[in-house]
């Protein structure tokens, strides 16, 4: 199965949409929002995808509980299985014990993948490019053996937008 995630779109719905465009055009069979969603516009897109998804609340998104019974937003840390795997969900990076094969976070604005003693570590970066001028995000593809992190990259600036460079990470499940 593969899954879309991204964070910290903030503001830039633009950018989320894009983001988004382009998971789901490489496959995404569902999309995981790790926080920092802001605006009402980019929990429209998540919707409107056609995909299920979950998003977590981010330290800026207290002004959404007004759409919690909406859409898919939960509070972290939030536990859930998908593709016969466990997950844990957050925003902020407070809840980072390995109980579980797969821990989502954002908030840091930077990517990260690492797998450790069976269970993999995954923050897919900023959509905002407000730390830097690039939006990224991430595609998680699970097989029975394997977990592949697909980190997606994309320079912004006034010129032409170019297609999001793609960089990939294999890890072998233990089970």
């Amino acid at each position: 199965m593969k899954i879309g995630i991204l964070s910290d779109t903030h503001s830039k719905v633009t950018l989320a949409s894009e983001a988004i465009e382009m998971l789901v055009a490489n496959g995404a069979e569902f999309l995981i929002h790790a926080g920092d969603i802001c605006e009402l516009e980019t929990l429209e897109l998540l919707k409107n995808s056609s995909l299920r998804y979950v998003g977590v609340y981010g330290n800026n998104d207290a002004h959404l509980v007004q759409f919690h019974n909406e859409y898919n937003l939960t509070q972290e840390p939030h536990y859930f299985k998908l593709a016969q795997t466990t997950f844990k969900l957050m925003h902020l990076p407070f809840y980072m014990t390995p109980d579980t094969e797969i821990v989502i976070s954002g908030h840091t604005h930077e990517f990260h993948s690492e797998f450790s003693d069976g269970t993999l570590f995954l923050n897919p970066g900023e959509v905002c490019a407000r730390s830097k001028p690039i939006s990224e995000c991430a595609m998680l593809e699970v097989t029975e053996n394997k977990l592949l992190v697909t980190h997606y990259t994309k320079k912004v600036d006034k010129k032409k937008e170019k297609p999001y460079k793609e960089k990939t990470f294999k890890y072998k499940r233990k089970k």
